[in-house]
């Protein structure tokens, strides 16, 4: 009797205290160890926003061509708020999925493909941007099968089980130097309008991509900046085409630019954020955003697996070394400067200057800063880049900045 009253103990001593390592396992793996519901789901005409009350530790949406559906399957997560239909989704359905997760079905009134999306930095909203195709691009989406987002905080990911590929031209032996405009003996501000061709960047909730509004912007900029007449200036593109990042800042170097200035858009899963920033190199990310920021940007160098980055070896050789740092010191001072003439202008975040790890900053011997003009995911921002009102504001801006900038310079020489 003693010894199966021991073995009884310790068999329930083993139980407790395989549920304990259990506990910690979920905890030290980054998974939720309690379930979360869905707390809302907005759809709106180019993307939808799924809330959760709790960190999700992934998802997966796949478009079932047979009954014209976008499917999300959703680890560790109940049903919850229940959806209204709205835009293209004419019904929202949940249902238990599998041991552990939920499926949110959208029946679609017209063929749509969930061309992007991504959870915000706490995993607790997944925005999933849709794109209209025709019956030809929405049966290819499904035979694709389905694509799976993670938080950006998850470090246990698997490989991807498929690749979506598209169609990249070889890579041109040379950029063809573009146009310099201006007087001979003013000094270079090179204007970079970000992403291009077959990559888009961000896109907003009514399609606005962020390639097209980058470029009207470096325009815009470009043609104040003349009218200044202190300063040439050249664009690094001035049409719909693909650079890779170094193609970006080497083009700046070897026009022999005095000032590169990248126009981007902002992007993230909230509406609510707004305000733009401006980003100069640094090795160590300011914050968790500008990490993001870094880590996004520099994935344009990969587009579909394909790895379009191999650097020239002049440009790979460089090391950051005084004159790096001299140059990073006076891309500080600009930003700042930026920050001081746009505050009346247009809206900024309240730590306009940040610092992140970015490739197109990287020239070693050019001020360089990367323009966050705004978000485009938040429809004030977005209206406000997309006007020819908030263009003017934003290079008026740009304009005072380098005037002085160039100012100073001279009065130090």
């Amino acid at each position: 009797m003693a010894f199966r009253w021991t073995g009884g103990a310790v068999a329930r001593h083993g139980r407790r205290m395989v549920a304990v390592l259990a506990l910690m396992l979920g905890w030290l793996s980054g998974v939720p160890a309690l379930a979360a519901t869905v707390q809302s789901v907005a759809i709106g005409s180019a993307r939808i926003v799924i809330r959760f009350d709790a960190p999700v530790d992934r998802a997966a949406s796949e478009i079932l061509t047979g009954r014209q559906q976008i499917a999300v399957d959703i680890a560790g997560v109940t049903p919850g708020a229940q959806a209204r239909a709205g835009g293209v989704v004419t019904r929202v359905t949940q249902r238990r999925h599998g041991a552990e997760g939920l499926r949110m079905l959208f029946d679609l009134s017209e063929p749509v493909i969930v061309a992007d999306g991504g959870f915000d930095s706490d995993g607790r909203e997944l925005t999933l941007a849709l794109r209209r195709v025709d019956a030809s691009g929405f049966a290819q989406a499904g035979v694709a099968g389905p694509i799976t987002f993670f938080p950006l905080s998850f470090v246990g990911r698997p490989a991807p089980r498929y690749k979506v590929s598209i169609p990249v031209p070889a890579r041109a032996r040379g950029v063809a130097l573009p146009r310099v405009e201006g007087d001979d003996l003013r000094p270079l501000v090179v204007i970079d309008a970000g992403h291009g061709g077959v990559d888009p960047g961000a896109i907003g909730p009514d399609g606005l991509r962020e390639k097209d509004v980058t470029l009207k912007v470096a325009k815009t900029i470009r043609d104040a900046l003349l009218a200044s007449g202190r300063v040439r200036v050249a664009l690094t593109r001035s049409d719909d085409r693909f650079l890779i990042l170094r193609e970006r800042y080497g083009v700046a170097r070897r026009l022999k630019g005095d000032l590169f200035i990248s126009i981007h858009c902002d992007s993230t899963g909230s509406e609510g954020a707004t305000g733009a920033t401006a980003y100069t190199l640094s090795e160590v990310a300011s914050d968790k955003e500008a990490a993001r920021l870094a880590a996004r940007e520099n994935k344009a160098d990969v587009i579909s697996g394909v790895n379009l980055g191999e650097a020239p070896a002049d440009v790979s050789s460089i090391l950051i070394d005084l004159t790096q740092r001299e140059t990073m010191n006076a891309s500080a001072t600009f930003a700042r400067l930026l920050g001081r003439e746009a505050k009346p202008l247009m809206p900024l975040k309240a730590n306009f200057h940040r610092m992140a790890s970015l490739m197109v900053l990287k020239a070693p011997d050019m001020p360089s800063i990367l323009f966050e003009t705004g978000y485009i995911s938040n429809p004030q921002d977005a209206a406000f880049l997309d006007s020819a009102e908030g263009r003017e504001r934003i290079a008026q801006s740009v304009t005072r900045a380098v005037e002085v900038h160039f100012a100073r310079r001279m009065a130090n020489r």
